[in-house]
């Protein structure tokens, strides 16, 4: 019977497969953040040759000075923060990043019953597109956002809620 339910194509399977995948990929980038990060468990070794955490910050951060350049916006960048000039700092933590929903998303494609070749291409598709949804908001957030006392959405929220709709929008098409 456990056989039957776990077999190839069965919602089962692919509900197990997707929660492990996505547990895994969850729990290892913050597990590989905090070793990565200055402190208790620093391992100085993967945080100089094999930080792909602050590899795509610095990439986040360098894409969006470029669109910020392309309209005439003038901005500089360190680790983890990116200054428009007459308008003000953004800071890049860990949860701007976008390694949970890479990681649902990575986990969800994976999971699915097609073959791999078409899964590959949606994979990579889809992680180019969240980032450059990134970005999008990274440009606009540096250059126009200003927090307002009293709102229930914060920008977090709202950028997730607009990923995940074109998530499922994309899963559908």
């Amino acid at each position: 019977m456990a056989k039957r339910i776990f077999e190839k194509g069965s919602p089962l399977r692919f509900l197990a497969v997707f929660l492990s995948l996505f547990l895994l990929f969850y729990y290892f980038n913050i597990l590989f953040f905090g070793i990565t990060s200055p402190g208790n468990h620093y391992n100085d070794f993967l945080a100089r040759h094999f930080n792909y955490i602050q590899a795509l910050r610095t990439c986040l951060l360098a894409a969006t000075k470029t669109v910020l350049s392309w309209f005439g916006f003038t901005s500089i960048y360190n680790e983890t923060e990116i200054l428009v000039v007459g308008k003000g700092t953004l800071i890049l933590i860990y949860s701007c990043l976008g390694l949970g929903l890479m990681s649902f998303f990575s986990a969800f494609v994976i999971a699915y019953p097609k073959k791999l070749n078409s899964k590959i291409l949606f994979l990579i598709c889809g992680l180019v597109v969240i980032q450059i949804l990134n970005i999008i908001r990274f440009v606009v957030l540096s250059s126009f956002w200003q927090q307002r006392e009293g709102l229930i959405l914060d920008h977090h929220t709202f950028f997730n809620l607009v990923l995940y709709l074109v998530r499922v929008a994309g899963i559908y098409c």
